[in-house]
């Protein structure tokens, strides 16, 4: 049996991501449906938080191992966003160095 984190990475890396698209658009989308019903800005984090709080609160009911994984799947989901996040701002501060240079 794999690691709960390998079978975590394989789920959110495979058919996850086939079913659903990218985790950036699918947490903007469900971030956008929870703040129009809630009334309170929600960001794709708050949706990874609250999915682990869900599966935390699933976990107080016995040790199922994958509610387990769940929150795992959530966490690399997070890391998978804070990477693309990071690139974007990598990516502008870059072409903002070379227009700079450019003028």
């Amino acid at each position: 049996m794999p690691s709960m984190t390998d079978e975590a990475k394989s789920i959110v890396n495979g058919q996850r991501q086939e079913d659903y698209g990218s985790i950036n658009d699918s947490f903007q989308r469900i971030a956008g449906l929870w703040s129009a019903y809630t009334g309170f800005t929600i960001d794709k984090y708050d949706v990874a938080k609250m999915m682990m709080l869900l599966k935390i609160s699933r976990a107080k009911s016995g040790n199922h191992r994958d509610s387990y994984v769940d929150i795992v799947g959530y966490v690399e989901c997070v890391d998978k966003l804070l990477d693309m996040d990071n690139g974007c701002k990598n990516f502008f501060h870059d072409m903002a160095e070379l227009s700079a240079e450019g003028t």
